[in-house]
């Protein structure tokens, strides 16, 4: 039996449905017939929907609640738009608002769906995920023993996080495998450092963004007050690699920061009052040095409205290979319930009006990405070149994605003074001692991963000689 709660709300639902918006028709009868005719398919497609919301409620095998059958509705209405826009539990809702300021506990990976199945976009840096293997355009087909086909990203994520020190066991497919392959990841707190920086060589500073939260502007500047302290930069390496995007005003305050006037990104949306233009402004400190961006199949969103400022401005050098292509913007809708709406809004353009959405952002200089070769497939001197060439998830490949409507195609040698300590008849603390052995052990092994990663890395290795010959360009002219 269906409870008395149940069919109150059954009741009001259909009153809304049946009642109201038969009025709201009449009341468009004036209007343009076209608007007229559009009203009325709706209302025989509420109609359908009402119908058939009873026939579940009274013929189902089982008794099911209605706002289960509404979620659902809701759920699948906005599935069906396009692969942003979303609806999220107030549980979801209040994850999203925990992860945008700048943590939460979970595996670390940004990710979408592709054909229905749940895919890899990119791991992030340094997290469990990461640290175990996963690469873009994995597809993970299970999360413990559920098969995430048809699943919504915000049961996905659900499941994929949890309390720090838990295990979950992901099935995935790659490329090139014959069966799935089980991995088992222990949860962990994902802090998202957004910005870390460091020195490459003696006057080119380096700088990765990896996400654009909250509190980015702020620590980014940290890093540039870090790097420009003895008046030495000659040149900036900005990794933006991997980047899934973030908030906007934050990639409008890193563009900011490199152009005195101008645009930096401007939206357009079907209201126009709604269109927005962001600007640079003049005041902060006046950088002069050539910049390189780095960018990747990995690079969605905020990091594309970035790269795509300082190209058109002509105050960086684009290099890499072709960035994801998410052109669009999403806006949050907080709901009575306590739940949220992601209804995207509106598409962003680059200065020079060029729309990115499924395109990209095409690099001045392509250098392809390389990935470490698989630990389980080794490479046979006949082996088809293409086997191994990376294949990435981008958003052209997403279900219900936007056409672009223009068709646009858019070493570390640090000499360090290894002072010895002379005592001189003075007491040396042992503690102290520790202190300082650790942090050069510590420096020490930042130096290993610095030469590991510029011998690994063919964008960074070919970013720095490109910075290099601009440094030395620019000293000619002067």
């Amino acid at each position: 039996m269906k409870s008395t709660k149940d069919r109150i709300f059954t009741k009001r639902v259909l009153f809304v449905l049946l009642v109201l918006l038969p009025v709201l028709s009449l009341s468009l009868l004036d209007r343009d017939s076209k608007v007229v005719a559009k009203t009325q398919d709706t209302y025989q497609s509420l109609e359908t929907f009402t119908a058939i919301l009873y026939m579940i409620q009274q013929n189902y095998v089982e008794e099911v609640e209605s706002k289960k059958l509404l979620d659902g509705a809701i759920k699948g209405m906005l599935n069906s738009l396009d692969p942003h826009s979303s609806y999220m539990t107030p549980e979801g809702f209040k994850e999203l608002q925990i992860e945008t300021k700048g943590s939460f506990s979970g595996i670390g990976i940004e990710i979408s769906m592709k054909d229905s199945v749940l895919t890899v976009v990119s791991p992030i840096d340094g997290t469990p995920a990461f640290k175990k293997g996963l690469k873009a355009n994995d597809k993970i087909i299970k999360i413990e023993d559920e098969f995430t086909k048809d699943m919504t990203l915000m049961e996905a994520v659900k499941l994929l996080r949890g309390i720090k020190g838990t295990d979950v066991t992901i099935s995935i497919h790659r490329e090139g495998w014959t069966k799935l392959k089980k991995i088992t990841i222990t949860r962990d707190n994902i802090p998202l450092i957004s910005v870390k920086e460091k020195m490459l060589e003696p006057g080119y500073g380096y700088i990765r963004i990896r996400s654009f939260q909250a509190k980015t502007i702020k620590d980014f500047k940290k890093s540039m007050a870090a790097l420009t302290k003895d008046g030495k930069l000659k040149g900036l390496i900005l990794d933006m690699r991997n980047n899934p995007g973030g908030l906007l005003d934050q990639a409008v305050k890193i563009s900011d920061v490199f152009l005195d006037e101008g645009l930096i990104v401007y939206t357009e949306s079907r209201r126009k009052g709604n269109n927005l233009k962001f600007s640079a402004h003049k005041g902060g400190p006046k950088y002069t040095f050539p910049i390189v961006v780095l960018i990747n199949e990995g690079s969605a969103s905020a990091s594309e409205i970035v790269a795509g400022a300082l190209q058109d401005h002509k105050r960086a050098l684009i290099l890499g290979a072709q960035s994801f292509g998410k052109g669009s913007v999403q806006t949050i809708h907080p709901m009575p319930n306590g739940a949220g709406l992601r209804l995207t809004t509106a598409r962003y353009y680059t200065p020079n009006g060029r729309s990115i959405q499924a395109t990209g952002i095409t690099p001045d200089i392509i250098v392809p990405t390389e990935l470490i070769r698989r630990d389980d497939k080794k490479k046979d001197d006949d082996d088809d070149e293409d086997e191994d060439k990376p294949k990435f998830l981008r958003e052209a490949d997403l279900k219900h994605h936007f056409e672009n409507e223009n068709g646009e195609e858019e070493k570390k040698d640090i000499k360090k003074d290894k002072k010895k300590t002379k005592n001189d008849d003075k007491t040396v603390d042992s503690k102290d001692t520790e202190k300082k052995t650790d942090k050069e052990l510590k420096e020490a092994e930042e130096d290993e991963l610095l030469k590991k990663m510029l011998k690994q890395d063919n964008q960074l290795k070919e970013g720095l000689i490109i910075l290099k010959s601009a440094v030395i360009f620019q000293a000619m002219k002067k």
